[in-house]
């Protein structure tokens, strides 16, 4: 199967996008009424200094559309000398035009009026039209490589209302104003600034679903700012939600990412772009814009950074220029960028289908939206798992079906408690074609209609399950251990596994089961079925009766647990290859193919230490920079490595 790595096309002198988004020291959202064109070249040859090759930038709305029907035209002067600098330097600019909301806090134009920025039909048309106006002006410069409708949108209309627009409401919004961009003559990449946090990644439904907006957007731009209980779920958080994202297989920015000084340290500051900015490039981004170019010192007794003062401390420069922690990450980023010629690589294929139930996207009628942050969590931590085993997977959403026979040879179905009975079916069929299907029970977080909420388990899995209507099997043991009875993959038979144990009094369940056709390859400590095996036509299916990647994923500082083990005794079972592997959890590998052949490796380390690893690859490794094999590679605390992979 293949993995999502689209680029976009437009401007290949600024491609791949990495840049910043800005706001000049002089200002903050305020800049334009302080513009001072030195200040902004000053800032803006730091960042080209660094490798970054374009900004992000905003036309903040109250000021440069004072009236319904009037532009301010000394402030368009002042954004087409900011447009100068960027061509000056050879850097590149995406404008953003409906700018009302920004760092913690909203602004309106004084003549909104407290209209709805959706459904007021003039007021649609008035923000069409300022689109339309700020596009002629600047769709020639050569300077503009790209266009964003709005920022978060979310977080500006509507925000205090309990019910979202509706997705049909929002995708016609959506739609006015990208043609607004169109028809004033826009010909480069447009998107819409909402950061992605709609139902298909986040399930939760605000209206914007990138399903539905797809036929009128070039990119998709996840906005990515959630935090964790556990490190390595932080450091993959970007790459989940960039693999989400990708639903309509549109290029995917990182339009805004970053972390404040004031709320971690300078170094941990510097981890967090390292890990964000790798792992998402191996979870298919293909371009990352930085949230922001520079701190706001003088700015303290400015809105927002009055009453949101760690707003402050977001840049990549300090108040005076002078490059943090993050910038100099992004810098040795943008080296390996171009010395991987990134823009004509792919993510390897995958053998491995790593299964997204339709109910994180999808209302069915009478299902709950509490079930969905369940879900969310425990592919995220199967997501981590996987890369702690070094094994590929490609997301597969249950809604536009399942790959074909023969485009997967393992299916994971993490915690998987509800599938429709097409899906069911599907799996069945692909387990009698060959492939090894495997699901761990979930009772789910809530009392409403316990357990599996789909059909025929006991047929998919061999097994007679031994449930009471309306009660759960409570899981007692702090510690899950999982013996296995005989050899399964490179798990030896008699040696066990430990889990952590999480969840509420509904999902801190197991599924109590009698085998019929399974073989029960582990056992609990209470000598219980655990894992169970079923050859089912010329592949298998496999039951953990535990939710394992739920538990996981509510338990802090739980990573690397062992689920990785699991699911690399799965793909040996399986058949699949693992292209480069590490003999540590804490090391992940992963392999990004040139259109010339070449192979790139990357290593990323979620280790607190200092690690030397010896990674196993057909092949060589050799060192990016000067060719030398090497059988060693030594990472630093949370490092990464890049390695070029020869026959």
């Amino acid at each position: 199967m293949r993995r999502h790595s689209a680029h976009l096309t437009h401007d290949s002198t600024v491609l791949p996008w990495l840049g910043a988004n800005f706001w000049s020291r002089t200002g903050g959202p305020l800049m334009w009424r302080n513009y001072e064109p030195e200040t902004v070249r000053a800032e803006l040859a730091v960042l080209k200094d660094h490798g970054l090759t374009m900004t992000r930038s905003f036309f903040y709305w109250p000021d440069f559309h004072p009236e319904p029907h009037r532009v301010d035209e000394e402030l368009c002067d002042r954004f087409r000398d900011f447009l100068d600098a960027h061509t000056e330097l050879g850097l590149g600019c995406v404008p953003t035009f409906i700018v009302g909301h920004m760092s913690g806090e909203n602004w309106d134009p004084a003549w909104r009026g407290g209209r709805d920025l959706y459904e007021d039909v003039w007021l649609v048309g008035r923000q069409a039209w300022f689109v339309s106006q700020m596009t002629r002006r600047f769709k020639d410069h050569p300077a503009v490589t790209g266009w964003l409708i709005t920022n978060e949108m979310p977080g500006y209309a509507r925000v205090y209302q309990v019910d979202p627009p509706s997705s049909d409401v929002v995708t016609a919004w959506a739609q006015f104003m990208c043609d607004a961009v169109r028809a004033a003559g826009g010909t480069q990449p447009v998107s819409l600034g909402d950061g992605a946090w709609g139902i298909e990644v986040t399930g939760r439904e605000n209206g914007f679903s990138l399903r539905e907006t797809a036929e009128y957007v070039d990119f998709v731009g996840p906005h990515v700012y959630r935090s964790d209980t556990d490190r390595p779920r932080q450091h993959y958080r970007a790459a989940f939600e960039c693999e989400l994202a990708a639903a309509t297989g549109q290029p995917v920015v990182l339009e805004e990412f970053g972390v404040s000084t004031d709320t971690v340290s300078a170094a941990n500051a510097g981890v967090h772009y390292r890990q964000t900015l790798h792992n998402s490039l191996l979870g298919g981004a293909t371009g990352w814009i930085a949230w922001n170019n520079t701190d706001y010192d003088d700015l303290w007794e400015q809105s927002p950074y009055d009453h949101h003062p760690f707003e402050m401390h977001f840049g990549i420069t300090d108040h005076t220029g002078a490059p943090k922690e993050p910038l100099r990450e992004m810098a040795a980023f943008a080296g390996v960028l171009k010395r991987t010629d990134f823009t004509r690589c792919r993510r390897v294929d995958a053998d491995t289908a790593l299964v997204l139930p339709a109910f994180l996207e999808r209302g069915y009628p009478y299902s709950r939206a509490a079930d969905r942050p369940l879900i969310f969590g425990s592919l995220h931590q199967s997501y981590v798992a996987a890369h702690a085993a070094d094994l590929p997977v490609a997301l597969t959403r249950e809604a536009d079906g399942l790959p074909g026979a023969g485009q997967a040879s393992l299916y994971l179905l993490p915690s998987t408690r509800q599938l429709t009975t097409r899906t069911r079916r599907v799996l069945e069929s692909r387990a009698r074609e060959g492939a090894t299907v495997y699901l761990s029970f979930c009772s789910g977080e809530h009392p409403g209609t316990r357990g599996p909420w789909f059909h025929d388990l006991d047929g998919l899995f061999g097994v007679q399950l031994q449930l009471a209507y309306g009660v759960t099997e409570p899981i007692e043991d702090d510690v899950l251990e999982m013996t296995f009875t005989e050899d399964f993959g490179g798990i030896a038979a008699g040696e066990t596994l430990r889990f952590p144990v999480a969840g509420n009094e509904d999902s801190r369940a197991y599924l109590p089961v009698v085998p019929d056709g399974a073989r029960t390859v582990a056992t609990d400590a209470h000598g219980r079925p655990a894992l169970l095996s079923h050859d089912l036509g010329a592949g298998r299916t496999v039951l953990a009766t535990y939710p394992l990647e739920h538990m996981a994923a509510r338990t802090p500082r739980a990573n690397p647990e062992q689920t990785h083990r699991l699911y690399a005794a799965l793909a040996e079972v399986a058949g699949v290859a693992r292209p480069v592997t590490v003999p540590t959890p804490y090391v992940s590998a992963d392999t990004l193919t040139h259109e010339d052949g070449r192979r790139f490796v990357w290593l990323v380390s979620q280790a607190e230490r200092e690690l030397t690893v010896r990674p196993s690859a057909d092949g060589r490794l050799c060192d990016l920079d000067t060719g030398e094999p090497l059988d060693e590679v030594t990472l630093p605390p949370y490092g990464v490595r890049v390695l070029e992979q020869t026959a």
